[in-house]
């Protein structure tokens, strides 16, 4: 991947975007769609939208999430400490001990959530997990007034890791879900800017997905596109431990995976895997049996039904602060898009 664009994916992942306090990263997204595209605007929720050629009644929504998962400010004891809930999923049992960021009005505080010393923990419960609510984040304050001078009760808080190349094309981050999703949309919007299209393509960085699939939902219902494709991540499952029967035999650097299912629209699902190989792009094949808890439900779902298709990027450790992808992934997906968007036709027939 060109500096440039890993520049692009490292300012994109380090920015905080906790649902429903997405504003930080939506600001970078909205400064590279400039870039790109004839007309960027923002909804009333929050959701950031780059169009190329948009004078045509023919249209396409790409969709990638940039919230991230987080957690909330709900309590300050008088001793200082915080107690928050999550934004989305957060799994309690990987919490203590962790580094975060807790993102008030007048600026970052960091803070670390406490853990007894193992020397302290009585040996019946020292290996047991903990509930969220049960966990305080220490910041170094004296008592609650100290505390309170800082933070405030609903501030969103993200765990404090950035963005890190490793070996073999990878890169390690909290937030890659769905970060890279966002990073995709903007990067066929880039492949496309000088291609002729017969469509109007309408790039979406949706917000609030982690808690239901919010942006999406209401951005869809306004484009009103015939063609909606998502880009979300999926299970790495190239890692000790994983269950292929259940998630599939998908890894990282093998390509972006596709999806066979009742979500996908099978002539639309089609023309991506043969487009992926008259291309020679590399991709993986999933199963999704039912919906796929991606953006893809619920655009498929607007209006009288959206002809839609699902692209996710393998994705190791998810929901953790320690998410690995592949860059190459990342570039294909974007090539593998710009390719398909560029065959699109008015007149296209999508019924099954």
């Amino acid at each position: 991947m060109r500096k440039d664009r890993v520049a692009f994916l490292r300012k994109l992942v380090d920015a905080p975007s906790p649902s429903g306090f997405e504003q930080p990263v939506q600001r970078v997204v909205r400064a590279e769609m400039k870039k790109y595209t004839r007309e960027v605007r923002t909804d009333v929720h929050g959701n950031v939208i780059g169009i190329v050629n948009p004078h045509t009644d023919f249209r396409v929504m790409l969709a990638g999430h940039c919230d991230e998962i987080g957690m909330m400010v709900m309590n300050i004891d008088d001793n200082g400490y915080i107690y928050s809930s999550g934004i989305g999923g957060v799994d309690a049992a990987i919490v203590p001990t962790h580094r975060v960021v807790i993102h008030s009005e007048k600026g970052p505080v960091l803070g670390a959530f406490g853990r007894r010393a193992i020397h302290l923990a009585r040996h019946d419960d020292s290996s047991k997990g903990g509930k969220l609510h049960d966990m305080w984040i220490d910041i170094g304050a004296k008592n609650k007034k100290e505390a309170e001078k800082l933070v405030s009760v609903g501030d969103p808080v993200t765990f404090a890791a950035e963005f890190a190349e490793l070996r073999n094309h990878l890169a390690l981050a909290r937030g890659f879900d769905d970060k890279v999703g966002s990073f995709v949309v903007v990067e066929t919007l880039r492949l496309l800017q000088r291609k002729k299209l017969s469509c109007g393509v309408y790039g979406v960085s949706t917000v609030q997905e982690e808690l239901g699939l919010r942006g999406a939902r209401t951005s869809a219902f306004g484009i009103d596109p015939q063609v909606g494709i998502a880009i979300d991540v999926t299970h790495a499952t190239d890692y000790p431990k994983c269950n292929k029967n259940i998630g599939g035999d998908i890894k990282l650097g093998e390509g972006p995976v596709l999806h066979r299912g009742a979500n996908i629209n099978p002539v639309l699902g089609d023309l991506l895997i043969k487009t992926a190989k008259q291309r020679k792009i590399p991709y993986q094949i999933s199963g999704a049996p039912s919906g796929t808890g991606t953006d893809a439900n619920v655009i498929q779902l607007t209006r009288a039904g959206v002809a839609t298709g699902l692209i996710s990027i393998p994705n190791r450790y998810m929901h953790t602060p320690v998410e690995i992808v592949s860059l190459d992934d990342l570039e294909n997906a974007a090539r593998l898009l710009a390719a398909v968007i560029e065959q699109l036709k008015p007149k296209m027939d999508f019924t099954p």
